[in-house]
């Protein structure tokens, strides 16, 4: 065995930044948390490693879920960019698709938010291809080089994002102009549209390159940095950063393709999610991670979790592969607010800086933070296992002042509202991803982590009748142990938009073939050994006239079209209820390169002798919801639980860094793997 034989990954949250340890010899697992540093993100995670105290000389593994490219956006801090584009489609970007947030559907005064592009740095210039990818205009190249000055010298511009109409059929053009720019400009960075989609759909292609174009300096910037310092420390082992659609990808390969890192931040989680499903034999789970600033959910079917092929980012599409994650703004620094007497709960968050009030560092916004202390579920003696006391009479103060006078009502009635009004929230998600898509909730299990999952995951189950609440250990470095276990992945895709009866099978396997060549590249250029890779193949197939498509898989060799057929009514059937007898027509074929990792092991501990005497370590007054009112907890200390404990709630089970609150009706049974699970006790 390598005597690096240590794995290393750190997840970046709004308010902490979880480190965990590895040791592939002995199968230990170690984890701490430290503060997330927003104006030096990379300081965060070297305090995080430090409170660890790992020897990086002797890690052969470090991987990092970041943030970075998502905050950038959100805080508008990335580089100045402008587009080169067609002569007569410099407002694609600027215009979108015209529509109004749902959120503002109704708002007469709404006004859309500034733009990550100004309109004078964009710029057309002359050629054109048609929907063939016909030339009908030659590139005009000095056009694109007076266009690259104009942008650089008189603009100010330092990233440049290429988009021209219809490339996905012919992408010639934008990688001369490309050339064209390096060659003149070569410190500016530049982002080709069909070297990131190469789709149809000319603003989702023009918005996604436009987000690589505004985060790629940063981001660089940012990899650069941590490679250096994680260097000083010793390391020299393989640099991964994880992908929003799962897996994970080198640090260099990340350096050249930022937007897939944007969404990374769950993606740990439901990587290790979709690990458990399989390990502990429940296929149908749905994931619950809270955090301090978002609450995100994703449904794993059949011990895979749903994707997608594009996301959103505020009002930018993007099209790169994602775990189908619905997220809101609700996490346990999330503020309580009142909006004309209505308690609302986020999504505005007190984040990390200055946190909620019971940290006492100038936090005045009371939080969901505060509300579970207010409510008796957190020892502020015993946070993050004693590192931090909280100030519970700061807490209970700023939930007076704001919330409870004036409503007029007591502060524990005021924290258990911000409790009903977040479940509310909550509901309305998971509904999002269940009932919405033809999923019944009860059938599936509730995987809680994060800071808070475990603190609100047993409240959740019993307003929708989950069957069960399993808590794995430290659920709030969760995301972090899934990252553990994330193999490299690369996805490229091609459009086609043709129906499938007039696809030339052998052609569609020729595209396979080309495709599959790239993505096997991209994957051995990352460090994987040939015969740890494999290469999965999807068809994006609708009806006809649809909008709406779905991911189709297709085996190996030469695709069958009745085969395909009978695979899409299948997927169809099962999410809409029905199929029909129109053409299908395949819009986009995709072939996902996957280099597997070690895996991770989950072991079978001894069985105790099914009291949990030894774990109880008193009792606490805090909120009951089974009865709405203050009841005795019994509070045990998880490290010294069992498998084969059994207990009833009202109960508290605290691991230092997370609470498992069980409410009255409710059960706990420790599995062989030590994982508790909640469950209705009548």
């Amino acid at each position: 065995m390598d005597a690096r034989s240590v794995r290393v990954a750190v997840d970046i949250g709004g308010t902490f930044v979880d480190a965990m340890e590895l040791d592939g010899r002995t199968g230990a697992v170690r984890f701490r948390k430290a503060s997330t540093t927003p104006a030096r993100p990379a300081e965060g995670v070297l305090n995080a490693i430090t409170a660890l105290g790992t020897d990086l000389a002797g890690a052969e593994l470090f991987i990092h879920g970041t943030t970075l490219g998502l905050n950038a956006v959100l805080e508008r801090r990335g580089e100045t960019t402008g587009i080169i584009t067609n002569e007569g489609l410099r407002d694609v970007f600027l215009l979108g698709r015209g529509n109004v947030p749902d959120a503002h559907m109704y708002d007469f005064q709404y006004g859309r938010p500034a733009g990550l592009v100004e309109r004078r740095n964009t710029v057309g210039v002359r050629g054109r291809m048609d929907y063939r990818g016909n030339v009908l205009d030659e590139l005009d190249e000095d056009g694109v080089r007076e266009a690259a000055r104009v942008l650089v010298e008189e603009h100010g511009v330092g990233s440049v994002a290429v988009c021209f109409l219809h490339a996905f059929r012919d992408p010639s053009h934008e990688r001369r102009a490309a050339e064209l720019v390096r060659e003149a400009y070569p410190h500016v960075t530049v982002s080709v549209s069909t070297d990131i989609a190469r789709e149809y759909r000319e603003y989702e292609r023009t918005s996604t390159t436009v987000l690589d174009a505004y985060i790629r300096p940063i981001f660089e910037r940012y990899v650069g940095e941590l490679e250096r310092s994680l260097s000083v420390r010793g390391f020299a082992g393989r640099f991964r950063i994880m992908r929003s659609g799962g897996g994970s990808m080198s640090a260099e390969a990340a350096k050249v393709s930022p937007t897939h890192t944007i969404l990374s931040g769950p993606a740990g989680g439901v990587v290790g999610a979709a690990f458990l499903a399989e390990a502990l034999g429940r296929r149908d789970l749905l994931t619950f991670d809270v955090g301090g600033t978002s609450l995100d959910t994703c449904v794993i079917e059949r011990g895979g979790a749903v994707t997608a092929h594009e996301a959103r980012l505020e009002d930018y599409p993007l099209l790169v592969p994602t775990y189908d994650i619905r997220t809101i703004g609700a996490g346990g620094g999330s503020v309580a607010w009142l909006d004309g007497g209505l308690l609302k709960v986020g999504p505005h968050s007190a984040g990390a800086d200055p946190g909620p009030v019971c940290y006492g560092r100038g936090g005045t916004e009371p939080t969901v933070t505060d509300a579970a202390v207010c409510l008796g579920y957190v020892d502020p003696k015993s946070f993050l296992s004693g590192e931090m006391d909280l100030h519970a009479d700061a807490a209970r103060a700023a939930l007076r002042g704001e919330i409870a006078g004036p409503l007029g009502m007591d502060v524990q009635a005021a924290a258990a509202g911000v409790f009903d009004v977040l479940l509310a929230r909550t509901v309305g998600a998971v509904r999002q991803i269940t009932v919405e898509r033809g999923h019944d909730p009860r059938e599936f299990s509730l995987l809680a982590f994060g800071g808070a999952g475990p603190l609100l995951a047993p409240l959740l189950a019993r307003e929708m009748g989950i069957r069960e609440v399993i808590v794995p250990f430290a659920p709030s470095g969760f995301s972090a142990w899934g990252m553990l276990s994330a193999d490299v992945v690369e996805d490229v895709s091609r459009t086609v938009m043709s129906p499938l009866d007039e696809l030339d099978m052998s052609a569609l396997q020729g595209m396979f073939d080309e495709l599959g060549a790239q993505a096997s590249a991209s994957v051995a250029a990352q460090g994987v050994p040939a015969g740890r890779a494999v290469l999965e193949r999807h068809l994006e197939i609708r009806y006809l006239g649809q909008e709406h498509t779905l991911p189709v898989p297709v085996a190996q060799g030469v695709p069958d079209a009745a085969a395909v057929r009978a695979e899409f009514e299948r997927l169809h059937r099962l999410r809409y209820g029905h199929v029909m007898n129109d053409r299908l027509q395949v819009l986009t074929v995709r072939v996902r390169g996957i280099g597997r990792s070690e895996p991770l092991q989950v072991p079978v501990l001894p069985a105790g002798d099914g009291s949990p005497g030894r774990a109880l370590t008193g009792s606490r007054d805090a909120f009951d919801f089974d009865t709405r009112g203050t009841a005795s907890f019994a509070v045990y200390d998880r490290s010294l639980l069992e498998p084969g404990d059994v207990f009833p709630g009202p109960a508290l089970v605290d691991e230092g860094t997370s609470t498992t609150v069980v409410h009255g009706g409710q059960s706990v049974h420790v599995d062989e793997h030590g994982y508790l699970t909640v469950r209705e006790a009548r």
